[in-house]
């Protein structure tokens, strides 16, 4: 039975994350880096595309089942974008590439703007092998609002501004069990582990 899957990302936040929503099912998920694998390109403009790309690029590598998560910040007020160039944004302004210079540089872009609303979307791709005509599609949305100033030390991304009316706080305020429940990554987990089980684990 499968039990070792490759994650198409060197993320340490979305490892962690990741391999704790996939405990159920008993995997085990290893950083590409730790197998010497290079950064797929990703030269799609949806995430269910890059997430593929990766996926399959990180199994043929590797000679392992993958699963890769592109993910990113739909803002409603920029068109939805960044989308899928989120990981790049910061870098649009000038600034080095990074979790951090990205929510600089939102909350820059957004200082003017009133309508906050934004959503952050995770798809999950999972493949058994680099050729697989059926790959598993796990899509996840959190929707809320972007905050004026950063807000929580829990989390990575954009955790820190993207505030839930309905719990009151934004991501980073949140308890990780919570924040996992509500998050767009939390919810293709979920998809994601129910799928694995029908489809490859049955």
């Amino acid at each position: 039975m499968m039990r070792d899957l490759v994650l198409a990302s060197n993320n340490a936040g979305k490892l962690n994350e990741l391999q704790a929503m996939l405990a159920p099912l008993g995997l085990q998920l290893t950083a590409q880096g730790q197998l010497g694998i290079p950064e797929a390109a990703e030269p799609f403009h949806t995430f269910v595309e890059n997430a593929l790309a990766k996926a399959r690029h990180a199994s043929a590598h590797s000679g392992l089942p993958a699963l890769a998560d592109d993910a990113g910040l739909c803002v409603d007020a920029f068109g939805g974008e960044p989308g899928v160039q989120t990981a790049y944004y910061a870098t649009r302004f000038g600034y080095p590439k990074g979790d951090d210079h990205n929510v600089t540089a939102l909350l820059e872009q957004m200082s003017q703007i009133e309508q906050r609303r934004a959503a952050l979307v995770s798809t999950l791709v999972a493949v058994r092998h680099p050729n697989d005509p059926e790959p598993l599609i796990a899509i996840g949305r959190a929707v809320g609002e972007i905050t004026r100033e950063r807000s929580g030390h829990n989390g990575f991304g954009f955790d820190p501004v993207m505030f839930l009316p309905e719990y009151c706080m934004t991501f980073a305020e949140m308890p990780t069990d919570l924040k996992n429940q509500r998050s767009h990554r939390g919810q293709a987990a979920r998809q994601m582990v129910q799928l694995m089980r029908e489809c490859w684990l049955a």
